[in-house]
């Protein structure tokens, strides 16, 4: 698990966003790095990465 950055998201969050100090401290750490572009998931698939992948291993003749 990574440490949280707070004087930076709240520079951010404050500063940047210019949220209120109660909306800042009412999201939750996730929703802070997302609107910080921190998200640490991966990437959404899309249709094109779906049909790439569904070309390269087909279902068929699987049971």
């Amino acid at each position: 698990m990574r440490r949280i950055a707070w004087a930076g998201l709240m520079r951010f969050g404050l500063l940047r966003l210019g949220l209120t100090p109660e909306v800042f401290w009412d999201l939750t750490p996730a929703e802070l790095m997302l609107l910080a572009g921190e998200d640490e998931g991966p990437r959404s698939m899309t249709r094109a990465t779906f049909a790439d992948l569904a070309a390269r291993f087909p279902d068929e003749g699987r049971n």
